[in-house]
């Protein structure tokens, strides 16, 4: 019985020592540090293709040379570079019956530069009738392959508006297809008998870039295990009370913060079995690009998983010391993590929003799409968060404490996979 007792002592010891040296080797200071600075004015809200994101990139790679990070194989900096096709609309006219539509209430997503369509046998005409779910109607919508001429009913006034002005930014694409095209037009139309669109675009070749870094793998090297975040945000929005910045403090300089902190950690062990990545992903906001690039350069039999972290600012729903993981069901990476925080006070919960769809909607999902156990850690309580999206997403609106014990969590639970003794179960592909 001495023995036992003695062993559970020095177990406790053990664990007390290495909790000790988490906490001084994942700094509060120094976690507030990185998100003041990538949530700063200064960054102009880091929106894709904008001096804000590049000066972001820089603070990224900065961070990453001080820490010893190596590039990504096959690059000579911490750049992944690719381009991206964007079409901006220089004229958009439609009339229905006869009846020229206001220009407020018509917008088209293409990668076409020009169309012409005139009662059109090729064009499938939907409605999108006040009864559908808006998101997963319009995510049909783009990946159709058609070209529709899709009616909206005024019950979806605001959400159209927010498309219709995003559109003006531009329509982003991997994948150019002119033979798909979308026309929205917003309004009450029964008994189309006639229809004419006119769309002139201008296309574009542009840059973007993911910042990735490895830490090579002591002894399964080839065995890859990623940390990551998206780094970029909205950028400049319509002014508030004075402020048009949407700095993107949560959403998600948190997520790059971690990602850099757990960096510096695991730089600092130098002990990792496999190799590690910790990628900052670009145009997460405007389609996942960044992500999905990543994913077509790795090779995704040999990433054994994947901790994608987006929003830990605020306390989740279930209180301090805990974070949800979306796709908790999907594969085993959960109860992995919670078996290595046994002894702590930290928690980590299955998405409690099943109805936001929250696993296909961050850079996990690019992974996860090829059968990666790859899934996203947050905090946010979405359905009640009144500064996502918004100018208000602003460091004093965050609790950095929260932020500090969710990376220290995510250090500590994945200690197993990052030493090669735990590897979670694939997820099933999809394509999606």
């Amino acid at each position: 019985m001495k023995k036992i007792i003695a062993a559970i002592a020095l177990l406790g010891i053990s664990f007390y020592t290495f909790g000790q040296d988490l906490n001084k080797l994942i700094s509060q200071n120094d976690v507030e540090r990185i998100i003041k600075t990538l949530s700063a004015d200064d960054m102009q809200g880091r929106a894709t293709f904008t001096p804000g994101i590049e000066k972001a990139a820089q603070f990224i790679e900065s961070e990453y040379k001080n820490i010893g990070l190596k590039p990504l194989e096959g690059n000579t900096g911490y750049r992944q570079n690719f381009t991206m096709t964007r079409v901006t609309a220089v004229k958009t006219l439609a009339s229905i019956n006869g009846k020229v539509i206001s220009p407020d209430s018509v917008f088209a997503s293409t990668s076409a530069t020009s169309l012409e369509w005139t009662n059109n046998s090729d064009v499938q005409i939907v409605k999108l009738s006040a009864d559908k779910n808006f998101r997963t109607e319009y995510t049909g919508y783009l990946q159709s392959g058609k070209k529709m001429l899709i009616l909206v009913d005024p019950q979806f006034a605001a959400i159209f508006k927010t498309l219709k002005d995003r559109s003006r930014k531009g329509n982003v694409t991997n994948k150019v297809n002119d033979d798909q095209a979308l026309v929205f037009v917003l309004g009450k139309h029964d008994d189309i008998k006639s229809f004419d669109v006119s769309y002139t675009g201008k296309k574009e070749e542009l840059p973007l870039f993911n910042v990735a870094g490895i830490i090579p793998g002591k002894t399964k090297p080839n065995e890859y295990v990623i940390f990551s975040g998206h780094y970029d945000h909205l950028g400049i929005l319509k002014p508030v009370q004075g402020d048009s910045i949407a700095n993107g403090a949560d959403d998600d300089a948190s997520g790059t913060t971690a990602a850099i902190e757990l960096a510096r950690y695991f730089k600092k062990l130098n002990n990792n079995a496999r190799t590690l990545v910790f990628v900052a992903f670009t145009a997460e906001e405007i389609g996942e690009f960044g992500s999905q690039h990543f994913a077509k350069m790795v090779d995704p039999d040999k990433v054994v998983a994947m901790f994608n972290i987006e929003m830990i600012g605020k306390a989740s729903k279930f209180g301090g010391n805990s974070a949800f993981i979306t796709g908790f069901e999907r594969s085993d990476f959960g109860t992995i993590l919670q078996k290595n925080l046994e002894g702590t006070a930290f928690k980590f919960y299955p998405d409690p929003y099943p109805q936001q769809n929250l696993f296909y909607r961050s850079d996990n999902a690019s992974l996860a799409a090829v059968g990666v156990p790859a899934h996203t850690i947050s905090t946010d309580q979405i359905d009640i968060d009144k500064y996502y999206h918004t100018v208000k997403d602003e460091l004093s609106t965050l609790d950095v404490a929260n932020i500090t014990s969710t990376i220290r969590a995510i250090a500590l639970s994945s200690r197993g996979i990052v030493a090669g003794t735990d590897t979670p179960k694939r997820v099933v592909k999809r394509d999606r």
